[in-house]
């Protein structure tokens, strides 16, 4: 949003928008008309999906916790989301929000308090960036947590569902490569992924004395042994 009220002629590529139609990046996805294009990921729209692979995991868990960052736009969104989802198959949700390393500390100690279950962890740059902390946290409170991306699994979480960081890097600098010949962004549609992956840590799973339902391991695209 800094780059695009800098400029309106310097092309800009993005990754990583959730909806950069409502957050002013580009007019439309099929024609951005202006010079900003770029990789929606649109991973917000995942935490519903999300929400249902951590309940296949453990059905009869009476406590889920759902962590956003207070400081993201689509917050509140995603928790209105996942709060309905909840309701309409009667599942107890407790919103935690953490906006700061310190946050994310506290919300836990609020989770041992309330007896969490399991965990659904939020789209969000700085949960991203604070992944290490998160699966430390999860591993040493024996909370069963699911994630956005493959990074979080690969770092000791239990699971994760949404599209490959990588793939999202690589589309994006393609773009980047037909401006630099000439393509304007105006004429380059916004791009989303086109798989999305489910990766399981049995390695966590047992550390956790957690055996993964049959159907969920069939459905994973990677297992971690």
């Amino acid at each position: 949003m800094a780059a695009k009220a800098a400029t309106t002629t310097v092309p800009i590529v993005f990754t990583g928008s959730d909806d950069p139609v409502g957050f002013g990046l580009v007019a439309s996805l099929n024609k951005p008309g202006g010079n900003v294009t770029g990789v929606s990921l649109f991973t917000s729209e995942l935490e519903v999906k999300r929400f249902a692979l951590l309940r296949e995991l453990a059905p009869a868990i009476p406590r889920i916790a759902m962590l956003v960052n207070p400081n993201s736009p689509t917050a509140e969104p995603n928790i209105r989301d996942v709060q309905a989802a909840a309701q309409a198959v009667g599942q107890q949700v407790d919103f935690l929000r953490a906006g700061s390393e310190r946050d994310i500390d506290s919300a836990f100690r609020t989770m041992v308090r309330q007896g969490t279950d399991a965990l659904l962890v939020a789209h969000d740059p700085f949960l991203f960036a604070r992944r290490e902390q998160l699966v430390t946290l999860a591993a040493y409170n024996a909370i069963p947590a699911i994630y956005e991306f493959r990074e979080f699994v690969l770092a000791g979480g239990l699971m994760s569902y949404g599209s490959k960081l990588t793939d999202n890097y690589r589309l994006a600098g393609g773009y980047a490569g037909k401006i630099l010949k000439g393509a304007k962004p105006a004429d380059l549609p916004v791009q989303q992924p086109t798989k999305l992956i489910l990766t399981i840590n049995l390695k966590t799973a047992k550390s956790l004395g957690l055996e993964i339902p049959a159907k969920l391991l069939a459905l994973a695209d990677e297992v971690i042994e």
